[in-house]
């Protein structure tokens, strides 16, 4: 990045997550005013909202998401514990294909319902920790 050999993108760490939850929702991008008046806004498209200055951030879309669970069942149900709540549920959606490790595999049934944070259909592959 110093020796000008590859381009850096600077994203603040919430535009980044909006950025990525917007391509999982089938949206084109987000308007975020974090950034405007700095170096972050170089090469960007600006709206104007009323009297208010906004960056357009295009949708982030991955090939793969490699994600970490605390629970998952057989059918790759997946439950979280802390902050891996925070980014793994959002970043499964928004990638074509999702390889989550698993600290504990149970059967199917034994994850209540309401502690499913991501359901099954997003994840692809599903490996065990050890």
């Amino acid at each position: 990045m110093i020796a000008g050999k590859m381009a850096v993108e600077l994203i603040p760490q919430g535009t980044l997550i909006e950025r990525i939850r917007a391509a999982g929702y089938g949206l084109g991008g987000v308007l975020t005013p974090t950034g405007v008046g700095t170096v972050v806004e170089d090469g960007k498209q600006k709206v104007q909202v009323d009297a208010d200055t906004y960056l357009v951030e295009p949708a982030l879309y991955a090939q793969f998401a490699l994600i970490n669970a605390f629970l998952a069942d057989y059918l790759g149900n997946l439950s979280y514990v802390l902050t891996a709540r925070n980014f793994n549920p959002v970043i499964a959606m928004a990638a074509d294909t999702t390889i989550v490790t698993a600290e504990h595999i149970v059967p199917v049934g034994l994850i209540a319902p309401d502690h499913v944070i991501t359901p099954a259909p997003l994840v692809d592959y599903l490996v065990t920790n050890g």
